[in-house]
């Protein structure tokens, strides 16, 4: 659980920083953090999850 809480803070940090800088405007941020919603209601959520979790252990080994 701490893994998907610190992946969702990052990422949101990466939207702030992209917006306030003017390289993603705030109607396509919001329509992609929307898709991510629906996405995580998914079927494929799981697999997502475990992809996610795979790149973490995977980053954690260097």
């Amino acid at each position: 659980m701490g893994l998907s809480i610190s992946a969702a803070a990052l990422l949101a940090i990466i939207v702030v920083v992209l917006v306030k800088g003017g390289h993603v405007r705030f109607g396509p941020a919001l329509t992609c953090t929307l898709f991510g919603f629906t996405l995580a209601a998914t079927g494929l959520a799981p697999a997502i999850n475990t992809g996610l979790a795979g790149l973490a252990g995977l980053l954690a080994s260097f």
